[in-house]
């Protein structure tokens, strides 16, 4: 490891470690040695991958706590697919709960998202998602044609499919 890679970690650990790991705990059901795993991991990840971090790209937070809570819900899925092989008399853990916490960050990170699309993109997904208009009702508040409305939808969502995978949020 070289000093600047020692320096990125000691960086990261002193901005987000506390959060991180309060995060972590909350995604570990309390499990202090799970949490730590976990926020070792993340900070392996980001190690391993420094390009995620870089600011044009989002809010390094939002990527660590993404990265967090995929790494937790992997880490239940290997668990929970073993609970047939092994014998015990424990019931097997449930999936994490979504918490506030877990809405926060990924309300964080889709608005960092949207803020990357074009505005019509923006304003369509907002208009047909976020405000439950239909297609009609969206095409009289825009002042486009319904089929536009259509059409930007289907463009939007693959824009935004392409900026969350910009963001490392999904693969």
């Amino acid at each position: 490891m070289t000093d600047q890679d020692a320096q990125l970690l000691r960086a990261l650990q002193d901005e987000h470690g506390d959060a991180l790991f309060a995060h972590a705990l909350r995604l570990a059901g309390g499990d202090r040695q799970r949490a730590e795993d976990l926020v070792q991991e993340t900070l392996l990840r980001a190690w391993r991958h420094p390009d995620a971090l870089d600011p044009q790209r989002g809010s390094v937070r939002a990527w660590l706590f993404t990265t967090a809570r995929n790494l937790a819900i992997d880490a239940w899925r290997r668990r929970s697919a073993r609970v047939g092989e092994i014998v015990t008399d424990e019931l097997p853990e449930p999936p994490p709960a979504v918490d506030e916490a877990d809405r926060a960050v990924e309300a964080w990170t889709v608005a960092e998202a949207l803020g990357r699309l074009s505005a019509s993109h923006r304003e369509v997904l907002v208009e047909c998602f976020y405000e439950g208009r239909s297609v009609a009702e969206a095409s009289t508040r825009l002042g486009v044609p319904p089929g536009t409305v259509k059409s930007r939808t289907h463009y939007a969502l693959r824009s935004l499919r392409l900026v969350l995978e910009e963001m490392g949020v999904t693969r």
